[in-house]
């Protein structure tokens, strides 16, 4: 054996030492497969850095022999594609990259990129939020029939409660969030076997007039958690709270990412909830008024889109208002999910200490992501099983966040 070559397997075999021990290393680092697709989050020479919608980022380097084309968003026929440069790449646009086979040891090299640009990514995300909101359905699963395809959910409560009944087809595109994930984006394929009772869904299709049934082009679904409890400790700099779950008696800490809905109930809101939900009819006239900081509503909180509508209530300083007659909050029409919606706003930094929370958040024991949490809620927790089941279907009822994918094959 020749010194080249034993220094070659000395090296080989101290890179792999390399790789073991830095498993743990960024993401970025991880072994690339065949193809993947991402978006685009870095450019720097002829190297992109992909990352895909399961959160996995590859660094991979365009050589000039690399095919690059660009292709409108849902097409599928490559012959439509255009040929463009790699200094047309640009971060935003998402990409279907595969891997030349025979690329050198290291960062591996683009056989082919496929992009469509951000700028159409964003148009198709806009037009299909709008189509989550304008012909989908939420709720939670009552039954599935796998064999025929039929799914039942449960939705609303009180007057507004109705069972939906969702149809699926061999044609129906069939998702599940990720684990510890409340992105759609990263929701993934899976089979309608998957969705158990209790789970929480989103369909969008075909609806009939009174919305009770729909023919579901689209199924979004997850486990989740329900967490109520009181707060514990805040840390607004890492975005976390510990919170001591009453029914396990045990902490737990959540997460609050930039896209949790969070609100807090006046008092007078909290009270008719509550009597509505425990059956009585949350009659008689309902005000709040905020002299100075008012409860809620702080400043860079961002709730759901399909929440922001409607209603009164402000965080600034003086004041903001929340009025109700007969149990109708500013506008909601008696329904008790508009009048969450209509809630003032906070942030993790308008909790303190003792404070009681609602909380629905990815699947967990002692460590979850909050979909929306709910303060102020004392007088709800009176109920809580109708609690949780107006928290869920408010939850779900925000709208689908659609994805839009570069669909070349």
């Amino acid at each position: 054996m020749n010194c080249r070559k034993i220094v070659r397997i000395w090296a080989i075999t101290l890179l792999a030492l390399w790789a073991t021990a830095t498993s743990i290393a960024p993401m970025a680092r991880a072994q690339a497969p065949a193809n993947f697709l991402g978006t685009i989050t870095a450019i720097s020479g002829t190297t992109l850095t992909v990352k895909t919608d399961a959160g996995q980022a590859y660094q991979v380097e365009v050589p000039a022999a690399a095919a690059i084309k660009r292709i409108a968003l849902g097409e599928k026929d490559l012959s439509k594609a255009e040929t463009i440069q790699f200094t047309d790449l640009a971060v935003g646009d998402r990409a279907l990259v595969k891997i030349d086979p025979d690329s050198p040891a290291g960062t591996p090299q683009a056989l082919r990129v496929i992009a469509v640009k951000q700028g159409d990514v964003a148009a198709k995300q806009q037009k299909d939020r709008e189509d989550w909101q304008r012909n989908g359905v939420g709720g939670l699963v009552k039954s599935v029939d796998s064999g025929g395809g039929v799914i039942v959910l449960t939705s609303g409560s009180g007057a507004t409660a109705k069972t939906i009944t969702v149809h699926t087809t061999s044609a129906t595109t069939l998702k599940r969030y990720a684990p510890a994930s409340v992105s759609f984006d990263a929701a993934v394929s899976a089979p309608i076997s998957a969705i158990q009772a209790g789970d929480q869904l989103r369909a969008r299709g075909t609806k009939n007039a009174d919305g009770t049934s729909i023919d579901a082009v689209e199924v979004v679904s997850g486990t989740f958690r329900n967490i109520s409890g009181t707060v514990l400790s805040t840390d607004p700099a890492s975005s976390t709270l510990v919170v001591k779950d009453l029914a396990t008696k045990k902490q737990v800490t959540i997460h609050i990412t930039p896209d949790v809905q969070m609100r807090k109930l006046p008092d007078q809101m909290a009270a008719i909830l509550a009597m509505r939900l425990k059956g009585g009819s949350g009659g008689g006239a309902g005000a709040w008024s905020g002299g100075g900081q008012a409860p809620g509503g702080a400043a860079g909180s961002t709730p759901r889109p399909a929440n922001q509508a409607g209603g009164q209530g402000s965080g600034a300083a003086g004041g903001g208002q929340w009025q109700g007659q007969g149990g109708r909050g500013a506008g909601g029409g008696g329904d008790p999910q508009q009048m969450l919606s209509r809630a003032p706003a906070i942030q993790i930094a308008d909790l303190k200490k003792g404070d009681a929370v609602m909380v629905v958040s990815t699947d967990g024991t002692t460590d979850v992501t909050a979909i929306t949490l709910l303060a102020g809620v004392e007088p709800l927790l009176e109920a809580p099983a109708a609690s949780q089941s107006l928290l869920n279907n408010w939850s779900m009822g925000s709208g689908g966040q659609g994805a839009a994918d570069a669909q070349a094959q």
